[in-house]
Parts: structure tokens; sequence; C-alpha cells
């Protein structure tokens, strides 16, 4: 099942390095904003973007499996029939702990397959407002 109960957001919420799959160089946009809140809040934010070089100081990358630092937390951006080829990123890799789908993205199949991997799993919620909650 995924993680909905406050003392399980709140283990997920310690994590310190976040990779940010989708993350935007447009102010304005969730996905820009939202990491910024992140890492204005003390975690080290690794934005993957195809497009970019960087987004909020920070060097981007193309996808999850160029990413050679560690990272707790895996926060998606991006379109749910994307969220599935994004999982099979995250089973390639041992140190990510939770996979954390945003606000209106799901994928239930996805979802099964990371927590089966013995990692958490969070859909259709805002990292930032559960922070904004619970910290």
């Amino acid at each position: 099942m995924p993680v909905t109960d406050d003392d399980e957001l709140r283990d997920v919420l310690a994590a310190d390095t976040i990779a940010v799959v989708g993350c935007s160089t447009t102010p304005g946009k969730a996905a820009h904003g939202v990491p910024k809140y992140l890492q204005e809040h003390g975690y080290r934010i690794i934005p993957v973007n195809p497009t970019a070089d960087e987004v909020l100081g920070e060097r981007a990358y193309d996808s999850l499996a160029d990413v050679q630092e560690s990272v707790d937390l895996v926060d998606v951006f991006r379109p749910s029939e994307e969220v599935s080829g994004i999982v099979d990123e995250v089973l390639k890799r041992d140190d990510v702990d939770t996979v954390w789908l945003q606000l209106n993205i799901r994928d239930d199949a996805a979802g099964e397959r990371v927590e089966a991997s013995g990692r958490q799993f969070v859909q259709d919620k805002c990292l930032k407002v559960e922070h904004e909650r619970l910290a």
C-alpha cells in the first residue's frame, strides 16, 4: 500500500537527497517551485531534466541512470504514463528508499513494483504540501 500515514510520511521526509525527475527551469511551475522550496529547507536537490544543463544552481542530469550521487528519494513530476519507465531506473539502483509521485500522478502497478522491492511509494501527493503540514 502506498504511504499515507503521517508517521510514515515523516520518515520519508527525513531524506537528505532528492532527485527530481522532470525538474523545471521555469519559475511559476510546480516542478520548479517545489524543488526550490525543498532546497530552501535543507534538502539536496538533484534535477533530472534532459533539456537543461542546470536547475536551481545544480547540475541537471539527462536521466536518473546518469546520476552518480547517492539518492534517498525520487520525486516525479512527469505524466503518469512515464512512471513505469522511471521506476525501471529506480529499481536498478540500490540507494533509493522512496519513490514519490506528485499531485495527479498515479501508477498503482509501478507502485506495487516499488513496494515489492522493499521501498516506500507515495503517489498523488505534493511533497511541499506534506512537508509544510508535517515539518
